[in-house]
């Protein structure tokens, strides 16, 4: 076997494990439903009234990926579920791509659902993309591999950049490592 196809090989075998990976992680993320001992589902608390009523200064809201797909992109409806986070300091999950190849630092980036996003496939919706323009212009540290949380205030507001059209943009306060 040739190093060339050797490292074409290596290369097919790493993006599948990366591709496995990410729907693993996709689809054991969310919410569970709890049931009690006699089997019956309990009521689940309606999630924006939750967020918003168990928020305080240091720990905003959780705005998580199924509420930002409430941005209708083609004609700019927002779900009744997502109003109350548009403005507002929250924070959401996700990890970082910088608008500048593998660079370390950065003070403006995108905030994608899953590791790779935009990279070598095709880019989410808008609606599931936030560009980070950190207060300040602040360099942060990227973290390509690592989930992150970045708190900030988030707004509806489409930009495009080389990885297509997106639909957020936050000015973020502040960047920490997503924790289960």
């Amino acid at each position: 076997m040739t190093s060339s196809k050797f490292v074409s090989g290596l290369r097919k075998l790493t993006t599948a494990l990366v591709a496995v990976w990410a729907v693993s992680l996709i689809l054991t993320s969310g919410p569970r439903t709890v049931r009690g001992s006699s089997e019956a589902a309990l009521p689940e608390p309606d999630p924006v009234s939750a967020a918003l009523l168990s928020a305080d200064v240091d720990d905003p809201p959780e705005v998580l990926w199924k509420v930002l797909a409430g941005l209708d992109y083609a004609n700019g409806n927002i779900s009744d579920e997502l109003q109350p986070f548009v403005g507002e300091v929250v924070k959401v999950p996700g990890f970082m791509l910088p608008l500048e190849d593998w660079a370390e630092e950065a003070s403006e980036f995108l905030l994608v659902p899953y590791v790779g996003a935009c990279v070598h496939t095709p880019p989410p919706p808008p609606n599931q993309l936030v560009y980070i323009e950190m207060e300040g212009a602040e360099s942060v540290p990227v973290s390509f591999w690592d989930p992150v949380w970045i708190h900030g205030t988030l707004e509806i507001e489409e930009t495009t950049n080389v990885y297509g059209s997106v639909s957020f943009k936050m000015v973020g306060t502040t960047v920490e490592p997503y924790e289960w």
